[in-house]
């Protein structure tokens, strides 16, 4: 598997003012160094008409109340070919009843979700529970901070424990000092300082804090207790400054105002950790138990303070095992005695300062990303399993017996003495289109499919009159083939296409390596040398495939044509060339736009790379292969082909429709030549699940082949299968059923590439 390229986090972004924000930053910091080609993104929630002046880490915002623009998020997110998208959660930061609106977002997403979550309620309303249970659901694995929030989605949203991880709240990497310096540049030199920052309101409990101060002042005289930060924004918006107002008339009365420092800012990181640096002891009087995450609490323990805080679930975790103090909820003196016996204590501080930073050590931003980073890959595993290997029916397994009778009685219908028509009318041939050499040498490449063993090979006339319309359809004086025949057996043209030219060289090379008949192996490597040294000039990449294709097994019939092994690593070299010509992180394609048999250029290209053990060509066909099934997987899991509508569109997401029985074809060799390249049994996988496209796995639940006949309808459109069953269609299935089952008689050791190479494949 390819490493994650790019990774889009959606949540807050700074300078939005909250947590979520802060954290949702650091985060993709984080994860941005943690590879040199790793590109990463905030897709941020921007608020109630609220405008920021957002960093360029942020390529798109979403206004919370606009179904549109989640809608045109997850858009963005599929065209822009992200690996992974890490959705930080709260309910309060999305829009609709319970924060519903992000599901229109994570619905439409194409690449695997990873959500943190911030808050996990034990006791949430039925619409908490309903958005909750269905953001699981559509992530593939679920972050939380605290084991409490592994038992509650355990428990309560009946998440499974294989899909939740518990990763810490990241830190900075500070430096472990003393506090003395950072008073002195603060002002607070020759001060006990206790500090407590983050957003203001009710909820943070600052009024216990400043209750119990005047205790703390009884055995400290020179304490005073710093309360960074500013009034939460929404707060502001409702009631402007009042809170604020009542917290400091709260000092007033109790006449302790040259000891409480109220700081209305909200700083960046490196003022904040002066400040936290300088403190002797940190607070945290929250006053709700189900605080699952405290990004002040993880801040202030990683840099090894004292922490002083009540039994929120975050804090009893984090400071278990003397690794702090805890004091019951809204108790101003129990409070004041635990911080005054701390600030009048100095071997003990120490001692609890040392044991927080050790324990701190493993949650740092770097070993943050990294575990992140993990999940992700675990994810991106799980999510393609899962979702581009649907569940098939018995008759496409990979193992054990035979994946489906081959039934021929629709080819062989098809054809007459000249070849394979090439069109028909339901399942009766059409005459009025003649015959292709495309069809014919498509035809060619299935007699010799079908010499393999467990197979029941075509007589000798009917694999003759294929290599026959091949041979016919060369042309000595132009050096290419001809491809369009009529009925009346007349040549439409003088030469065909490139395309159809290295689509002939590809049979011929097969016929010279698997024909069983002896002379026409020697008939079709003669015609393949003869027809070869036009393809030389090819510019047409698929023409190049096609060529690359039948040079993989003419030079295995005949190693010792040096000519030929020129050519297959200069078209190969071509390939590689226009990979790099064209390639972005968003578009990794050989050209500027998506056609026909899209899948045969990596298919060609990791074949000759294992032909002439040639790294680069391997590693740019499976390259170029995993980003084209990123694109032919549907959002519900299911294969969906290029569709025809948009060939000819440059860098633009393909279309749906119409879809033809060659791109699954296509696909699955291509995935089973990646699995001979590097072992990984996902490749077989995939592989299945295109095949299960012809049996109903598409975007219209409609069968494409009735396997008595074995014949194959030639495509999908919007609504509904084309009824016409011509050359092309049938002779694609029917190569498709005997790649997979080869497959399935590689049962000798199914995991082992080398088992099918022993067969042939």
């Amino acid at each position: 598997m390819t490493p994650l390229r790019r990774i889009a986090v959606i949540g807050n972004s700074l300078p939005r003012r909250c947590g979520i924000a802060t954290f949702s930053t650091d985060l993709q910091r984080a994860i941005s160094n943690s590879g040199p080609n790793l590109q990463t993104c905030i897709v941020a929630m921007t608020d109630h008409d609220q405008t920021y002046d957002y960093p360029a880490s942020v390529a798109l915002q979403i206004k919370d109340g606009s179904i549109e623009e989640y809608v045109g998020a997850a858009a963005f997110l599929n065209a822009g070919r992200f690996d992974i998208v890490c959705l930080q959660h709260e309910f309060g930061i999305f829009g609709g009843e319970a924060g519903a609106h992000i599901l229109e977002l994570l619905s439409r997403l194409t690449m695997p979700v990873v959500t943190t979550l911030h808050t996990v309620l034990a006791a949430p309303t039925a619409a908490q529970r309903a958005v909750m249970e269905r953001i699981a659901e559509m992530s593939s694995k679920v972050v939380v901070m605290a084991n409490k929030g592994r038992e509650l989605l355990r428990d309560i949203y009946r998440v499974s424990d294989e899909k939740i991880e518990v990763i810490a709240h990241g830190i900075p990497d500070f430096p472990f000092v003393a506090p003395d310096a950072a008073k002195a540049k603060l002002g607070f030199s020759n001060r006990s300082v206790i500090l407590t920052f983050g957003l203001l309101s009710p909820s943070k409990g600052i009024e216990v804090m400043i209750d119990a101060m005047p205790s703390i002042l009884q055995r400290r005289p020179d304490a005073v207790y710093v309360v960074l930060g500013a009034t939460h924004p929404n707060l502001v918006r409702d009631q402007g400054e009042a809170y604020r107002g009542s917290l400091m008339e709260r000092v007033r009365k109790l006449g302790i105002e040259d000891h409480v420092v109220f700081l209305d800012r909200f700083v960046d990181q490196a003022t904040l950790l002066e400040f936290i640096s300088m403190c002797d002891v940190y607070v945290t009087p929250y006053l709700n138990e189900a605080q699952m995450t405290s990004g002040t609490l993880a801040y202030s323990f990683g840099l090894g303070k004292p922490v002083v805080s009540t039994p929120y679930w975050h804090a009893r975790e984090l400071l278990a095992d003397g690794r702090g103090v805890l004091v019951a909820f809204g108790d101003a003196t129990g409070t004041g005695n635990e911080l005054a016996g701390l600030l009048t204590d100095s071997p003990r501080r120490q001692a609890m300062r040392e044991r927080a930073y050790a324990a701190s050590r493993s949650m740092t931003w770097e070993r943050t990303a990294e575990r992140y980073m993990t999940a992700f890959e675990n994810a991106r595993q799980g999510h393609r399993l899962k979702v581009i290997a649907r569940a098939a029916p018995d008759a496409i397994a990979l193992h054990g017996h035979a994946v489906a009778d081959m039934q021929l009685g629709h080819f062989l219908s098809m054809c007459d003495d000249t070849g394979l028509f090439q069109h028909a009318v339901h399942s009766v041939p059409d005459r009025a289109h003649g015959y292709c050499v495309d069809d014919n040498a498509r035809a060619l490449l299935l007699a010799c499919a079908l010499n393999e063993p467990g197979e029941h090979p075509l007589s000798e006339s009917q694999t003759g009159r294929f290599a026959a319309f091949v041979q016919h359809a060369w042309n000595p004086d132009t050096r290419r083939f001809r491809n369009f025949m009529g009925f009346n057996r007349t040549w439409l043209e003088d030469e065909g296409s490139e395309d159809s030219h290295g689509r002939t060289l590809w049979a011929l090379g097969e016929c010279a390596r698997k024909d069983a008949s002896r002379s026409r192996r020697r008939w079709a490597a003669a015609l393949f040398a003869e027809a070869l040294s036009t393809a030389a000039a090819f510019r047409s990449p698929r023409a190049m495939a096609f060529t690359l294709l039948g040079l993989d097994a003419y030079c295995a019939a005949a190693p010792d044509d040096q000519r030929a092994r020129e050519i297959r690593h200069s078209l190969a070299d071509t390939l590689v060339s226009a990979l790099a010509l064209v390639e972005t992180p968003d578009w990794v394609w050989f050209e500027g736009g998506l056609a026909y048999d899209n899948a045969r250029l990596p298919q060609a290209l990791i074949a000759t790379g294992l032909a002439t053990q040639t790294s680069a060509y391997v590693d740019a066909g499976l390259r170029t292969l995993r980003w084209l099934m990123t694109l032919q997987t549907a959002s519900t899991g299911h294969f969906r082909p290029v569709g025809t509508t948009s060939f000819g569109e440059l860098r633009k997401p393909p279309g749906a429709f119409d879809q033809q029985p060659v791109e699954a074809t296509a696909t699955i060799a291509a995935c089973l030549t990646a699995w001979r390249a590097d072992g990984d049994a996902e490749w077989k996988v995939i592989a299945a699940g295109v095949f299960f496209w012809f049996f109903g796995g598409n975007d219209l639940s409609v069968a494409l082949v009735d396997s008595e006949t074995g014949s194959c309808r030639d495509g999908l459109h919007p609504d509904r299968a084309n009824e016409n069953r011509g050359g092309e269609s049938v002779v694609s299935y029917l190569l498709a059923l005997a790649e997979m089952r080869q497959l399935a008689r590689a049962n000798i050791n199914p995991t082992n590439p080398v088992a099918l190479r022993a067969i042939g494949a």
